[in-house]
């Protein structure tokens, strides 16, 4: 199934997505009208939640609810270009030198970003950033978002290569944790890996709206594979309105690429890949309206494998299920992506993974070259943040 006979089921249509990044532009063709007046949260950066002061979130609004429509039509479509994007921007991240400055700035902003996000109706909520600890009222911000209705997703982080450093709010109870996977299906190097790991998405060579001469950039990252997760849900949801956050969850998490291993997850890649198309077409049972699919919010009997640097407030989620060894770059199922699409856009014919489409105007003539890059913490993807460029 391609992703416009998709679009015949479910484009996400009625489905407001938060975006809690760095600023959402909705001057750029592919997002005209698809961006809600929100709230800005960045303490005193020029403009508002519609100025980008790194390009970051505007690249995930346009993974999510990008509608094609630079260059007539043959821009970067988003995986739900059905869906609303509900801009909350947030300060920018600190250095290095002052990382708990930055964690400490985070969990008093990133609370309220959440509720904000919650109390305008957004079902699904995207966070593609993130920082080494925790707090309490990011924690209850999270419960108060689920009691409300809302599906929280957050990137795990970008340094599996560096250190693994545990990732908040991807580790938060309640949030579910996103990887990323690569053409190969398995862990991309960079994504980071530990029981904080619900789902798993495509993160590797993604092309998306952003504010550039083509209108178009390519990123990777584990913030990609989030706002891919948070799409997955908009399109379920819209065309299952009436079920519940946890409904929702459920049908995601019964509709995975599971693990090869026989495990019923591991470290990597969590559950499994997300294959939105198999949840339109046959989701099953989506189960108890008011029961949450996840242990997470249950405290782990045990200390988690991986822990941030210093001393966090909170622990990553435990799993029912073992997890696979550290570093583990397990595979999903050979059926975890739809076969026309993930294949296709595994393979690159498709530029952008999954349902992305993309048509290179220009592309040969024009100089790659870094867009945006986060120094020091890198709240967007955490470690350096997701590489993007243009062209």
């Amino acid at each position: 199934m391609k992703a416009d006979e998709m679009w015949r089921t479910s484009t996400g249509k009625g489905i407001t997505v938060a975006v809690i990044d760095t600023g959402v532009d909705p001057s750029i063709p592919d997002l005209a009208g698809q961006v809600l007046p929100g709230k800005d949260l960045s303490e005193g950066q020029p403009g508002d939640e519609h100025t980008d002061y790194l390009g970051h979130g505007t690249g995930m609004a346009g993974l999510i609810a990008g509608t094609g429509a630079a260059h007539g039509g043959s821009g970067a479509f988003g995986l739900a270009p059905g869906a609303k994007i509900l801009p909350i921007r947030m300060p920018k991240a600190g250095t290095a030198a002052n990382q708990a400055e930055g964690n400490k700035r985070f969990n008093g902003v990133a609370p309220q970003a959440i509720r904000y996000a919650a109390d305008q109706n957004a079902k699904v909520i995207n966070i593609s950033m993130g920082v080494s600890e925790g707090s309490p009222q990011l924690t209850e911000a999270v419960k108060y978002a689920l009691d409300k209705g809302s599906l929280v997703f957050a990137s795990v982080g970008n340094s599996g290569n560096v250190d693994n450093e545990v990732d908040y709010p991807g580790a938060t109870p309640g949030v579910v944790g996103v990887s990323a996977v690569g053409r190969d299906l398995r862990k991309t190097a960079e994504s980071e890996y530990g029981p904080q790991v619900d789902l798993a998405a495509p993160g590797d060579d993604m092309v998306h709206a952003c504010k550039s001469e083509t209108n178009l950039c390519r990123s990777h990252g584990t913030s990609d594979a989030t706002a891919l997760a948070s799409a997955s849900a908009a399109l379920i949801w819209s065309k299952h309105p009436n079920w519940t956050n946890n409904q929702v969850l459920r049908v995601m998490l019964n509709t995975v690429g599971a693990p090869t291993d026989g495990a019923k997850r591991n470290d990597s890649i969590g559950y499994g890949i997300v294959r939105p198309r198999v949840a339109l077409e046959n989701p099953g049972d989506p189960g108890p309206a008011d029961v949450y699919p996840l242990p997470d919010l249950t405290p782990p009997a045990a200390p988690p494998a991986s822990k941030p640097k210093g001393s966090s407030t909170e622990s990553p989620a435990g799993h029912e299920a073992p997890p696979a060894a550290e570093g583990s770059e397990s595979k999903a199922s050979t059926y975890a992506l739809p076969l026309g699409i993930g294949a296709l856009a595994l393979t690159g014919t498709l530029l952008g993974l999954w349902f992305l489409r993309a048509r290179r105007r220009r592309a040969a003539a024009a100089r790659a070259q870094v867009a945006a890059q986060s120094q020091g913490l890198g709240w967007p993807g955490h470690e350096g943040a997701d590489r993007t460029r243009s062209f």
